[in-house]
């Protein structure tokens, strides 16, 4: 693995993700509710006892619950009436081969008209405009900026256009791709475009949110309702094409993400962008993911300040540690960085020039910590440094031809 993680919806194909991850916890829920037993008796208990309330404040009380129900349920239609505008589809396109149908004899005519001597061909026959995909996104900015994923912006040699909630098509620039997350900027031309604030609070877990995105590339401005029902959650996500990269600290929601939804905003009631919608769980109903409304925040930032999206470069390949590869490759110690050449000759372990290089880490080093943190599978050496910036100092712990020694590295901006 790379210090780059992996890069990674009509009736056209659907820019998607697919994620594989593993839930430890399912046990907990069934032995939540053996333990409530008890209490569901003695609720029973109180009810008919002198003490239970009267039917007039039982009524009372469900009036109450019906009004804070219905009160939620307005703020999630006023969210999504104001928001709505904001969010908007991305149409991928290129340049198609067109394919014509003709006949050719395969003997040369040497049997004249002979019939069944013609046998049906394909050829090229120009290339034609045609729409490929579609994912969705939402304005971030008055003057046009636009964010989405960058699965649903990677092909370098196709057009994008934006539909905006009116149905009126624009043009779009790629601002940047972010090398290490699944981020991407966009650019349309205007000014006074209605765009959406991002969440100054921490996610809780069980806040109510709101997912919109163009659905199954086919629905555009798609609303589904759920929770937060998980935080700092760990995936691996797949474009169904081989591709995938780890995404770190993913907002888990019941909110439905569908093919097409990537690159929408996850919101709260207040209209506020808490996430980004990215991935969803084919194998398992009620299982979406969103990247967190900070790290989108830090790209936008980047691009504003800097005219593209810039993060940190060490320039190693590795292998994360763990005692199966530390047993198998009989390592003395079963956490850190293994520095590691790819399959292709081409693929190294350290980048020429890079500040690794210049620190002096070479091929099979172990990266054992950075900048005091301990390096393991729960704590990747990605994770350690994609909060950094370009110029910054970091201090390493490697094992160097079996020795501990600690070397400085400055990071430099990742091409």
């Amino acid at each position: 693995m790379t210090e780059q993680e992996l890069t990674n919806g009509r009736g056209r194909p659907i820019v998607t993700m697919v994620v594989s991850v593993i839930l430890a916890t399912a046990f907990g829920f069934s032995a939540g509710l053996v333990a409530g037993q008890p209490v569901v008796r003695d609720l029973v208990d109180s009810y008919f006892s002198p003490n239970a309330l009267s039917e007039a404040e039982i009524t009372e009380q469900s009036e109450a619950v019906a009004e804070l129900l219905q009160t939620e349920e307005d703020r999630r239609i006023s969210t999504v009436e104001s928001v709505s505008p904001a969010v908007v589809s991305v149409v991928v396109s290129k340049d198609m081969p067109v394919f014509e149908q003709y006949y050719s004899d395969p003997f040369g005519g040497i049997f004249g008209d002979f019939p069944g001597m013609q046998i049906p061909q394909l050829r090229q026959k120009g290339t034609e405009r045609q729409d490929v995909g579609a994912g969705t996104g939402f304005f971030v900015s008055a003057d046009g900026m636009i964010v989405t994923n960058r699965h649903v912006v990677a092909d370098e040699s196709a057009d994008y256009t934006v539909v905006t909630s009116d149905g009126e098509k624009h043009t779009a620039q790629v601002l940047g791709r972010d090398p290490s997350n699944d981020l991407a900027v966009l650019k349309i031309d205007g000014e006074n475009w209605p765009f959406l604030p991002f969440t100054t609070n921490e996610p809780r877990v069980g806040q109510s949110v709101v997912a919109i995105g163009y659905s199954l590339g086919q629905f555009s401005n798609t609303v589904s309702a759920g929770i937060i029902s998980g935080l700092s959650r760990d995936i691996t996500a797949g474009d169904g094409r081989g591709n995938s990269e780890q995404l770190y600290d993913v907002i888990q929601t019941d909110a439905a993400i569908n093919p097409g939804n990537s690159g929408g905003p996850l919101l709260n009631l207040d209209g506020q962008v808490v996430g980004m919608n990215v991935a969803v769980e084919q194998n398992a109903q009620g299982i979406g993911f969103a990247l967190p409304a900070n790290d989108i925040r830090r790209v936008v930032d980047s691009v504003v300040e800097t005219g593209k999206i810039s993060r940190p470069f060490l320039g190693v390949r590795y292998l994360m540690i763990n005692e199966d590869l530390a047993k198998s490759n009989q390592l003395t110690v079963d956490y850190g960085a293994l520095v590691v050449r790819g399959d292709s000759q081409t693929d190294l372990a350290v980048t020429p020039g890079s500040p690794a290089d210049k620190a002096g880490i070479v091929e099979n080093d172990i990266i054992l910590e950075v900048n005091g943190e301990r390096l393991d599978e729960d704590n990747p050496l990605t994770r350690a440094i994609r909060d950094l910036r370009a110029g910054d100092t970091v201090h390493l712990k490697i094992l160097h031809h079996g020795e501990e020694m600690e070397v400085e590295a400055v990071l430099i901006e990742r091409e």
